[in-house]
């Protein structure tokens, strides 16, 4: 997900995907103790995808960059 994107979203929303994130990432290392899948890329995305909303959402917060916020 692009930063664009996740900042033309509300804050709810921000949360939303960050808690849908982190349930996605739990599943991909269950999933990766039980064998299914081997493929470490998931996780490093999973990980980004959260690392990048959280920090918008504390961008939101704060009130820092409004102007990357405008909705188009």
């Amino acid at each position: 997900m692009k930063a664009n994107e996740i900042r033309l979203k509300s804050r709810q929303e921000i949360l939303d995907e960050i808690d849908a994130t982190n349930r996605e990432l739990l599943n991909i290392k269950f999933q990766w103790q039980v064998g299914e899948t081997r493929n470490p890329a998931q996780k490093k995305r999973c990980r980004i995808d959260i690392a990048r909303l959280k920090t918008i959402l504390r961008e939101v917060d704060l009130g820092i960059n409004k102007h990357l916020n405008k909705k188009e």
